[in-house]
């Protein structure tokens, strides 16, 4: 089996709920933050990743912090999945599957709630 087929074998099998509960949750804690940046009259997550580089480093242990649980719960998920159905261990699948379900929703959803946050209270976006 290639290592995308096994891959996308995920989505069913053993421990497939995790493909729907990690998203929800890294968008409930991305929410979160979105509407504190918003507040705070922060600039969107990732725009201000790109373009503030004196930031970069607060900005993303301010993500770890957030979503760090949740990725090593995701890459753990993950390792117990691949010794059930794979019957071994594929450490670089378990990092791209943990980052797909955890890190990408969050770093969507929140520049967007920040930037719907802003826009429902009249500000503009920076």
């Amino acid at each position: 089996m290639s290592h995308w087929e096994e891959l996308i074998g995920r989505q069913s099998g053993p421990l497939y709920f995790r493909l729907i509960l990690q998203p929800v949750v890294a968008a409930f804690l991305a929410i979160r933050a979105g509407r504190n940046d918003a507040r705070e009259g922060k600039a969107a997550f990732l725009w201000a990743m790109l373009r503030e580089p004196k930031k970069r480093r607060l900005l993303l242990w301010e993500a770890w912090r957030d979503i760090g649980r949740l990725f090593l719960v995701g890459v753990g998920l993950d390792v117990t999945y691949q010794l059930i159905a794979l019957h071994g261990l594929r450490p670089v699948q378990s990092l791209i599957v943990a980052t797909v379900l955890a890190v990408v929703p969050y770093l969507i959803v929140r520049g967007l709630t920040n930037r719907i946050m802003t826009w429902l209270r009249g500000g503009a976006p920076s």
